[in-house]
Order: structure tokens, then sequence, then C-alpha cells
């Protein structure tokens, strides 16, 4: 007999390159404006004192090669381009050479957003979750292991939507370093294996819609991609 009430949801996890287990996601952090050239674009100034964060729910993890239809609620849904960090160990308080000790992997990431939404929130001071944590909105291509990978440092990132080159930057033009994304975040939380953070994504965000397909990449790591269909 069954300790609870409900069937327990499936499990949201990331596949893992040379393993046959995944990584299971126990949560996700993303990280706002974290290139100034996108924090520009948005409106904004950088915030280069210290990073700010918003969630998106474990259970919004969409795997890379899917097709999910357009979003309830929205008339501009958009993507965003973004290097994954996947944490594999406790980290609590710790000192941004502790955190870069703690990365298990990295992946490329959509976080998909309605951006109408989002920018409603806003402006009324109200919070992101109805532009943010939107069903199938946390895209994960399959994790490289931090040893496989190696340094991060000016590697491209790029996404196109039907073969149109939208977004283009490098790696080492985030204004928070990830060590030091970790180690503040460590400040709040508890982090462990299972926590994953979107590290924000660099200038060029837009709109896709019914029938377009979303290719991003990251020099060094297996690629991500999305097709959107008709809303439900």
């Amino acid at each position: 007999m069954s300790d609870f009430i409900f069937p327990v949801a499936t499990q949201p996890a990331i596949p893992v390159i040379g393993e046959t287990a995944r990584y299971a996601v126990r949560r996700i952090f993303c990280v706002g404006r974290n290139y100034a050239k996108h924090a520009a674009e948005m409106g904004y100034e950088a915030d280069r004192d210290a990073p700010f964060f918003f969630t998106k729910s474990a259970h919004m993890t969409c795997a890379s090669g899917s097709t999910i239809p357009y979003p309830p609620g929205t008339e501009d849904f958009q993507y965003e381009m973004e290097l994954t960090v996947a944490i594999g160990a406790p980290l609590f308080r710790a000192t941004p050479a502790q955190a870069a000790q703690a990365i298990y992997g990295y992946g490329c990431g959509l976080d998909m957003t309605r951006r109408d939404l989002q920018i409603k929130s806003r402006e009324i001071k109200r919070p992101w979750t109805f532009g943010k944590d939107v069903e199938n909105s946390a895209v994960f291509a399959p994790l490289t292991k931090a040893a496989d990978f190696g340094a991060i440092g000016d590697q491209r990132i790029f996404l196109d939507v039907n073969g149109q080159r939208k977004q283009s930057s490098t790696l080492d033009l985030m204004i928070h370093a990830v060590p030091d994304v970790m180690a503040y975040l460590s400040g709040f939380y508890h982090l462990d294996a299972g926590d994953v953070i979107m590290t924000g994504t660099p200038e060029g965000v837009g709109p896709v819609v019914a029938g377009d397909v979303i290719t991003g990449g990251i020099d060094g790591l297996s690629p991500v991609s999305l097709r959107v269909t008709q809303a439900e």
C-alpha cells in the first residue's frame, strides 16, 4: 500500500554525458540580468554589487529536443539562452573557491519566459511567478562533467531561431562569475547536489511563435533545442 494519497510525480532529471544514471533536479535558481547588454535591452543598469535571483519549480524541467505547446496566458513567449551549472556537493556560507570545487557539471539551458506577464508583474511590483515559473520553461541539454569542460572563459554562447542567429556572446561577459554567484547564494540557502543554477542570458532575447525551432549552444557543451507548437 502506498504511503501517499496520490501517485508521486516523476523525479525531474537531466542526462549526463558518459553516465547511464541521470542528475536529479532538486531546485532551480536563475540569475537575473547577468550580462550588461541584456540588462540594457530590458531597460536597466547592470546589478554589479551582487547577483539577484528568481526561481523555477523543479517540475518545470524540460528535456532538450522536446516539443512543447505555446503556453497559456501570454502573447509574448521568449527565449533566453544560458549556461547551466549543476551542483554536486553541500555548500553553505561558502567561499568562491569552495563553490568552484562543488560544481558537478555544466550544460546548455533555455529559460523560456512569458515576457508580457513578467513585465506586467514587474510594473506593479509583484513576483515574476507567472512570467518565469512556466511549465516546460527550464529546458536542459545533457550535462558535461566539470572536469571535462574545464575553466569558464571566453567560450561562445549563442542561439538560433529557425536557423537565424539571435543571440551571440561569450561567457566571460557575465557580470558575476559562477563561483561568486554560488558563494553568494550559499549565504541564503543550504545548497546541495540537485540544485541547478541558470546563470543569465546575453542580449538578443526575443519572441517565438508556434512552429518555431530554437537551437542554442556553448562551445564545449552539448547543444540544446526546443520546438514550439500550437497552444492547447
